[in-house]
């Protein structure tokens, strides 16, 4: 194929299409919406922090696997230094997999469906049986990898923004009450800008970026563009187009979420918000259809998660499971964590997320700008290192460890509003830059 700097539109399109079915799936979905039931009247400044941890950081994460040429998260995170990117690598891959995304989609498909059918006695052997169903369908595919999980993507993915759409329209011309009216939960009564940003940790989206980025650069490479920074300008450009789409979703389902105040108390969690206002707008089959509809949608995510991890671990650890053992680990593993239920799933991740998050982010920025600092090793480590130890901080505040708390608010600055680590990380950015340059005039 003849090389060339930059795509077609269609070509452009096809990037962006790749983008959105990656990064798509429950979270997307439950957040929004639980978002703006708590949000109220302020979901407005809400929704803006949403899309800069949901949408603006992701695609920036994929751009920056693209911007360093690296073939995989284990590889760009190794510039910090081998051993935290094996570790780095690991903790981010069991996130998005068994420990907490994997059962999600269970949990959350369960969720959507117990609520229209009036499952409510006998739950917990319910969801059993479901997640033992979903998990063995989930199994059955991952052990034979192939092109289903895109096939299944192509006929729901469609049929699914149909239905959400039908329902998002409906709920917005009957709004069950005026958001102004709708008074914010206390988190979001003040710095809900703030708020959002962290709740934008929950989809897990910039991880994903970071952990199968290489997916979306190989279409770009394939499309016939190679060079490093024409490839993650290129994903940026498309990314726009995904970014349009994702935010449009976001910002309907979050301001659905905030008028059905009028019609519910703020729900356990998203998912059951999600199968309340579905169940209402469009009656017990429409209800119904979501529900099968997410189902099948979570269905597809949690296999090419299990994919994805699989083959990763065969690298990761060496000589211990081939990629079959691993499957089945993280599989069983899931639909164990699954039978738990949502809200404790994603309660149980906010502490890790809150850790993962800064450590994300700032290794996507370090990236993206690599080139200025002379791809330096002690840049990436001090900047690390910056970000780490607030990180540590929000990790056992969001353990609701008090004193934590208080410590991390004398010490860093913005440590309320979630940013804790911004400073930290710029001076180890300074740092940085000081040992490189003092390191090559000595070389010099």
């Amino acid at each position: 194929m003849k090389r060339k700097s930059k795509l077609t539109m269609k070509e452009t399109i096809v990037v962006a299409s790749t983008l959105f079915g990656m990064f798509f799936g429950a979270g997307n979905l439950i957040f929004p919406v639980e978002l703006g039931q708590k949000a109220g009247s302020n979901v407005w400044p809400a929704i803006i922090g949403l899309l800069i941890t949901a949408v603006t950081i992701p695609i920036l994460a994929v751009a920056a696997i693209g911007n360093t040429h690296s073939d995989n998260l284990y590889q760009l995170s190794s510039k910090v230094g081998p051993k935290y990117g094996k570790l780095f690598t690991a903790a981010l891959y069991l996130t998005i997999g068994p420990f907490f995304a994997i059962p999600r989609c269970g949990s959350t498909s369960f969720t959507t469906i117990a609520e229209p059918f009036g499952i409510s006695s006998g739950i917990w052997i319910w969801q059993l049986v479901f997640t033992f169903v979903f998990f063995a369908v989930v199994l059955f595919f991952s052990l034979r990898p192939g092109k289903i999980t895109t096939s299944i993507g192509r006929v729901i993915n469609p049929i699914f923004l149909t239905l959400l759409a039908v329902l998002v329209i409906v709920a917005l011309i009957n709004p069950g009450a005026t958001i102004s009216d709708i008074k914010p939960s206390p988190m979001y009564q003040e710095g809900a800008i703030f708020t959002g940003f962290i709740t934008g940790y929950n989809t897990m989206d910039a991880i994903a970026g970071l952990a199968f980025g290489i997916v979306i650069i190989n279409v770009v490479r394939d499309l016939g563009v190679d060079k490093d920074e024409d490839v993650a300008r290129e994903i940026v450009k498309a990314g726009v187009f995904t970014a349009l789409l994702m935010g449009i979703i976001y910002v309907l389902t979050a301001i659905m979420g905030a008028q059905s105040r009028g019609l519910f108390e703020i729900a356990l969690n998203g998912g059951v918000a999600l199968s309340q206002i579905s169940s209402h707008y469009l009656g017990g089959l429409g209800g119904v259809v979501l529900g099968l509809t997410v189902t099948f949608a979570c269905l597809k995510t949690a296999i090419g998660l299990v994919t994805s991890c699989g083959e990763m671990f065969v690298r990761l650890i060496p000589g211990k499971l081939n990629y079959r053992g691993w499957a089945l680990v993280f599989t069983l593993f899931s639909l164990i964590v699954s039978n738990v239920g949502l809200t404790v799933i994603i309660n149980c991740a906010k502490p890790v997320l809150a850790l993962l998050y800064p450590l994300t982010i700032t290794l996507t920025i370090t990236a993206l700008f690599e080139k200025f600092f002379g791809k330096s090793r002690e840049v990436y480590m001090w900047v690390t290192i910056g970000a780490f130890i607030p990180a540590v901080f929000d990790f056992l505040k969001a353990l609701n460890i008090e004193a934590v708390a208080e410590l991390g608010s004398k010490i860093f600055p913005f440590f309320d509003r979630g940013l804790g680590w911004v400073v930290p990380s710029l001076i180890g950015l300074v740092i940085g830059l000081v040992l490189s340059k003092t390191k090559g005039a000595q070389n010099a």
